[in-house]
């Protein structure tokens, strides 16, 4: 259950650095889903090193 604490909270950071550099740069699509990308892998992580 902590693992999908940690793999939400990464989801929602990326999606938010997506969310704004889109806004930026006008093309929010594309921006979104590499947030949503960039955000399991923070996410992924954060849980990797609170289970360590």
């Amino acid at each position: 259950m902590k693992n999908q604490k940690e793999k939400g909270t990464g989801m929602a950071i990326g999606i938010a650095i997506g969310t704004a550099i889109g806004i930026a740069t006008d093309n929010l699509g594309l921006w979104i889903a590499i947030g949503v990308a960039l955000g399991a892998g923070i996410g992924s992580r954060m849980a990797k090193k609170k289970s360590e």
